[in-house]
């Protein structure tokens, strides 16, 4: 099969998902892409953009039979833009993120025209497919509530229309060999600090506030633990990060966000906990991928944490979660500091979590998402 791609912001995660899948498919592709640089004139100008390469390639002779695009398009504007060739072609929209539950410092800030740009690509894709069950109804509850507010001619029946083609497909991780030592030899080098990793963009949505106040309270209590905190850094960077490096100045085993891969993944694999405090997550690809490389995750019981490891009534399961206060994420950890230092971390199964992430590797998803494409070029 013959798949046109287009992504407007090729870089980050979305770059990650189409050219790990890309390689790994059986199909023919054919990338139209843009630098990820200012992403709201990204949404803005790539239809046009875009209509203009995909006539001229359509010129040369190439020929397509389904249109890939991510959320940063306009969907509905290429469609009317394109040669009536490829604007009849069946299309998939891949919900990376969205326009209306993105997070924002103020509301204020939020220009409404990117949510209709959202609505509208689902309304124009004939699938739609996001990351999470967890994003696609967060989504769609707070599109309903937004269009409520409009003052005439209200679209709601757009919300039954876009969730009766939405499909959940998540992201994939290239396989890390997880690090996984007998329990009873966890402490063999003498060195019975438990290691913590946090993992997230520097933003005030992944809640570092929680995370470093949890520390706080582990140091009072002298709980022995070394700090690995990574991820992405834009201009506005939140305060705590600048009091925790000084707090934790004795702890800290990794600072800032490692470029290199092997680094980032020697972290990974070096870290006995992956720790989350998000008030905000679509997906959470890095702890998928902390977790594929052996650190056992303790996250709050909320947004798409729940769904990724599978959470059901039984205690294999359960002990991944805390109920979300720092409170009770000092409590968990300093349990399983205690148990590190015993040499009983992870318990019987040292290889549970793995286990249930290892169908997010590009090696098992690829395939699934090759068949869901020929699934909707049928339609």
């Amino acid at each position: 099969m013959r798949i046109l791609a287009l992504e407007p912001y090729y870089g980050g995660s979305h770059k990650a998902f189409i050219k790990a899948w890309q390689k790994r498919s059986y199909h023919d592709w054919t990338m139209l892409t843009l630098p990820p640089y200012k992403w709201k004139w990204r949404m803005r100008h790539s239809a046009v953009t875009f209509a203009e390469q995909a006539e001229k390639l359509s010129a040369d002779g190439l020929k397509w039979d389904i249109i890939f695009s991510s959320d940063m398009l306009n969907l509905a504007e290429f469609s009317g833009l394109a040669t009536q060739e490829v604007s009849a072609l069946p299309s998939i929209a891949y919900f990376h993120e969205n326009q209306l539950t993105y997070p924002v410092r103020f509301e204020s800030e939020r220009d409404y025209q990117f949510v209709m740009t959202n609505m509208t690509t689902a309304l124009a894709a004939d699938a739609v497919w996001f990351n999470s069950a967890f994003h696609r109804d967060s989504f769609l509850d707070a599109l309903a509530k937004f269009l409520k507010r409009m003052p005439d001619n209200l679209p709601l029946q757009a919300i039954e229309k876009i969730r009766a083609k939405s499909e959940i497909y998540p992201q994939g991780i290239e396989p890390i060999k997880p690090v996984l030592k007998p329990e009873n030899s966890i402490n063999e080098h003498g060195n019975p600090a438990l290691r913590i990793l946090w993992a997230a963009r520097w933003e005030h949505d992944k809640n570092p506030e929680d995370f470093f106040e949890a520390m706080k309270i582990l140091k009072k209590r002298n709980i022995k633990f070394k700090i690995s905190v990574m991820g992405q850094q834009f201009r506005d960077v939140p305060e705590v990060f600048g009091w925790a490096k000084k707090y934790f100045a004795d702890e800290i085993e990794n600072w800032g966000y490692q470029a290199n891969k092997a680094d980032y993944e020697a972290v990974l694999k070096n870290s006995d906990v992956v720790v989350s405090t998000a008030n905000h997550e679509f997906f959470g690809i890095s702890i998928v991928e902390a977790v594929r490389a052996g650190a056992y995750p303790v996250l709050p019981n909320r947004l798409s944490y729940p769904e990724i490891l599978e959470l059901v009534d039984d205690d294999s399961r359960k002990k991944f979660f805390y109920d979300g206060t720092v409170n009770e994420l000092a409590n968990r950890l300093e349990e399983l500091a205690l148990r590190f230092q015993n040499g009983v971390l992870w318990g019987r199964d040292c290889q549970t979590a793995v286990r249930i992430v290892t169908r997010f590797d590009w090696d098992n998803l690829a395939a699934v998402l090759d068949r869901a494409v020929e699934k909707t070029a049928e339609i």
